[in-house]
């Protein structure tokens, strides 16, 4: 298979570095496909209407219990004892132990469960509120940050039929975790360098990250070990200086070697430059402080790994990011996978994952693509007979 097929060409776009900082939905929003928290509206049309609050806001202010019941769900995250972090909670929902729907807090923990988008289910509310019975019902929320250990909480027929506020789901540090996504080097910090921390983290939510960036300064300058704070130095760089941002990701290790997330963007960075046994450096690293992995990690991981040839760690990692990433986030990550598989002439593994992805790939050049690809695929399959 060529080098230049839609495998490349897609998988490179996920080299760009994203900061991991919430400011409206990070920046320009997250991929198609990936639930939406609470956000405001850019126009405003209607008085009371949905277009005028935006979802969150009309569904939280607009209707009554009764009529949003079985719609959706909202809840909230919190830390016991700590302020949340600048970067997105990860929320799942979970049933018969498989994750099933996976979403995002906001700045203020918020977050929203809307039903998946099933061809012919949607196209008014009453099928909503069946699909949510349905699939949801019984099923388990649970928040995600490394270093901490979540509450469960249940989703159940009053929810689904009364009331969609399903509470808040409390997290509080693991302190046998081997690593943490929020360092702990932030309650050591004196309180010159939380003040101007706090001031950087209003900045940012208020989409002014050159006033973040001086008062990160400020913090760093006050206080050098301040992992936090280096970190958010860098993710402001990623864009305007790599190498800077890169100089600020090494001093949050540096100063904390338990905080997990320098690890990832260090990981993008390198993958960035082609790097790839500096990726998979990283990669060690961040696994080893959290098992478990991310989205990110194991695409980078896959990827690097195919890179140098590891074809058998490649379908390791890309397997993993196929069950860490249900809604397909990464929306070039089953793409990855069947170059994997192609490369190990697993043809027919790969055209699997092909025609998998049309199911979710709107329908255009990509998609086009796609089923070229899937062509020169069949046509190997039947030169082998």
């Amino acid at each position: 298979m060529s080098r230049n097929g839609l495998f490349f060409v897609c998988v490179c776009a996920l080299l760009t570095v994203t900061p991991n900082i919430v400011v409206a939905q990070r920046g320009g929003g997250p991929p198609p496909g990936t639930p939406m928290g609470p956000r405001p509206l850019d126009t405003i049309t209607r008085p009371g209407s949905i277009q005028d609050a935006g979802t969150w806001g009309y569904w939280t202010f607009n209707m009554t219990e009764a009529d949003r019941a079985g719609a959706l769900l909202l809840g909230k995250v919190a830390i016991e004892g700590e302020t949340l972090p600048w970067v997105p909670i990860l929320v799942t929902v979970d049933c018969n132990d498989s994750t099933v729907y996976t979403t995002q807090s906001d700045s203020k923990g918020n977050f929203v469960v809307t039903p998946a988008r099933i061809p012919g289910e949607l196209s008014q509310l009453q099928d909503m509120r069946r699909q949510m019975q349905t699939h949801y019902e019984g099923c388990v929320l649970e928040g995600f940050l490394t270093g901490f250990r979540s509450a469960k909480v249940a989703i159940t027929e009053r929810n689904l039929r009364d009331d969609p506020n399903v509470g808040t789901v409390m997290l509080s540090r693991d302190s046998n975790a081997r690593g943490t996504a929020m360092s702990a080097t932030s309650e050591t910090a004196p309180e010159s360098a939380k003040k101007y921390w706090a001031s950087a983290g209003q900045d940012m939510f208020a989409q002014k990250p050159e006033h973040a960036q001086k008062d990160l300064e400020k913090a760093v300058r006050a206080y050098p070990g301040f992992a936090d704070a280096w970190y958010q130095l860098g993710l402001i760089q990623l864009q305007s200086s790599p190498r800077d941002a890169k100089a600020c990701f090494d001093r949050a290790v540096a100063a904390d070697p338990k905080f997990v997330l320098p690890f990832e963007q260090l990981t993008a960075l390198a993958a960035q430059n082609g790097d790839w046994q500096a990726v998979l450096d990283n990669v060690s690293h961040f696994l080893e402080l959290d098992p478990a992995g991310s989205m990110r990690v194991w695409y980078f991981s896959a990827l690097a790994n195919y890179q140098l040839g590891h074809l058998v760690s490649a379908e390791d990692s890309g397997k993993k990011l196929m069950a860490a990433d249900p809604l397909h986030n990464i929306q070039n990550g089953e793409q990855l996978l069947a170059a994997i598989l192609a490369r190990k002439a697993d043809y027919n593994g790969a055209i699997s994952h092909l025609r998998n992805c049309l199911t979710y790939v709107p329908a255009g050049p990509d998609a086009d693509m796609l089923k070229q690809e899937i062509a020169q695929l069949e046509r190997r399959v039947s030169a082998a007979k």
